[in-house]
């Protein structure tokens, strides 16, 4: 398999409203290299928020087959997803899902939580604050932190465990143009410093263009550039 961190063979994806059956996903097969920042772009409909929830292992495919860092989860039951979309995957969304009651410090730390570390929680989450600039925001609750500052958090919160794959959705969707700018300047230096693999889920043709590969989905097919 090479140094593929991620590879897709011929996934497809249909779901069944009432007595029609919707392709989603019609028999897409790439590969994404270790260390790779990789854009994936459509419009609405497109299969493209399918093909994301594939490669996050929030959902399995109807048939072909996915390896995520060397392991075939195309056929994992719920349990086995969870599991590896905890040690494997980490996520940042448009809408930053943080826990508003919780302290910067204490929403970082929960991926560790549920991966069932208690030795040095609290310092692996220390460090990845000082990653993305917080070092001074650790005992902060969201709603004292600017939307840029909650993207990095969140940011934090994603590349704690280490994961394979940092998977971002739209990940400057709420934030004005020079937060948004700051955030994507961080996750490619991120990138460059640490090595993770991004994939970023963008409507941005400016963000997609600062990636190294844009994965065009159209219709349930893949149209790959560069």
């Amino acid at each position: 398999m090479g140094d593929h961190v991620i590879e897709t063979r011929n996934l497809t994806k249909t779901y069944k409203m009432g007595s029609v059956e919707v392709h989603a996903l019609c028999g897409v097969s790439f590969t994404i290299e270790r260390g790779e920042v990789v854009s994936i772009m459509g419009p609405s409909g497109s299969g493209k928020s399918t093909l994301m929830n594939l490669l996050g292992c929030l959902d399995r495919p109807t048939s072909g087959e996915y390896y995520l860092d060397g392991e075939r989860v195309s056929k994992l039951n719920d349990d086995q997803l969870a599991n590896i979309r905890n040690r494997k995957v980490g996520f940042v969304f448009q809408s930053f899902n943080l826990l508003n009651k919780a302290t910067a410090l204490s929403n970082v730390e929960l991926p560790l939580r549920y991966a069932g570390v208690v030795a040095d929680r609290a310092s692996r989450a220390r460090q990845a604050l000082e990653a993305v600039g917080l070092a001074e925001r650790v005992h902060h609750r969201p709603t004292e932190l600017s939307g840029g500052q909650q993207q990095r958090v969140a940011i934090a919160r994603a590349l704690v465990n280490d994961p394979a794959i940092l998977m971002a959705d739209e990940p400057t969707g709420n934030l004005d143009s020079r937060s948004g700018k700051e955030i994507m300047d961080l996750i490619l230096s991120l990138n460059r410093e640490r090595g993770t693999t991004v994939i970023i889920v963008t409507h941005d043709p400016g963000i997609a263009s600062q990636t190294s590969r844009v994965l065009h989905v159209r219709d349930g097919e893949l149209e790959v550039e560069g």
